[in-house]
């Protein structure tokens, strides 16, 4: 049967499970741990005809909360990138040993377009909380996404400062060090806010998508999309990829008369959730 054959089985028996959860758990990337996913292995085993308690067994121990498990979730900062081995180069230029220590709770972007469809700037809100004495720096990394464009400038604005800041010009990629205003204790919060912005008018035109990759997972992740009210895209959605970039889901987002529309992911990561647009007419 397919996962979507699944699903509706499952919820002719009153039982609610997404097909991108079954799709997970079918893989192994992730395994039901709550309440409602445990009860609902009773009915998934029914509809597949295994035996009762065949699925359970499977599970094993309980998976590592907290700490441990977000060590666990983890991935290298490389791995989520195409062009891996440059995002690897480039992080050898700069320090990044304490965002390892740091655990984003909250990651707000704000994502402005001109009316000649280019990018204006993408301003930056974090909070962060230390896990271990001693955080004092993150970073962040760009992707121009088309070579040959200018680099936007990076500036801080509360609660950090800009560090070393190193390109790639020929893969069109930037690095840059995020340092707090002051090491953290341990469970220690802090709000960072930081912005990309680019060179014009005019503004030069990315892929018209706007991606953002977790290496770990993050409670709250809110972007916010501002489009210039005299050139509004005729189509815009969002959707997200895991982390061997396989889309697991789409939704359209809604973009005012006024240009704004949003997108929202909670308890997300690892991986990749972006928001693409496509316009009606050429520019102005």
């Amino acid at each position: 049967m397919s996962l979507d054959r699944i699903q509706y089985r499952l919820r002719s028996r009153g039982v609610s499970v997404s097909v991108t959860a079954l799709s997970y758990w079918q893989s192994g990337r992730r395994r039901p741990e709550r309440a409602e996913s445990l009860a609902a292995l009773g009915h998934l085993e029914s509809v597949l005809g295994v035996a009762p308690g065949s699925l359970m067994a499977l599970l094993g121990p309980p998976r590592p909360r907290g700490r441990a498990n977000r060590e666990s979730n983890r991935l290298p900062i490389e791995a989520l990138w195409t062009k891996s081995e440059q995002v690897s180069n480039l992080l050898k230029r700069i320090d990044f040993t304490t965002e390892a220590a740091l655990t984003r709770i909250s990651q707000q972007d704000v994502m402005e377009l001109a009316a000649d469809q280019g990018e204006k700037r993408i301003s930056v809100r974090q909070v962060l909380r230390a896990e271990r004495d001693g955080a004092e720096r993150t970073l962040c990394v760009y992707d121009l996404e088309r070579p040959g464009r200018p680099f936007p400038e990076i500036t801080a604005s509360q609660g950090c400062q800009i560090g070393r800041v190193a390109h790639d010009h020929a893969a069109g990629i930037v690095a840059a060090e995020i340092l707090l205003e002051q090491p953290l204790h341990r469970g220690e919060t802090v709000i960072l806010d930081y912005s990309l912005t680019h060179p014009g008018p005019p503004y030069s035109r990315g892929d018209d998508s706007y991606c953002r990759k977790f290496t770990t997972p993050v409670r709250e992740f809110v972007l916010e999309l501002r489009f210039d009210p005299r050139m509004l895209p005729r189509y815009c959605e969002q959707y997200t990829a895991d982390p061997d970039n396989q889309i697991t889901s789409r939704r359209r987002v809604e973009v005012n008369a006024e240009g704004h529309g949003h997108a929202v992911a909670l308890d997300f990561g690892p991986g990749i959730f972006c928001v693409r647009w496509e316009w009606a007419e050429p520019p102005r």
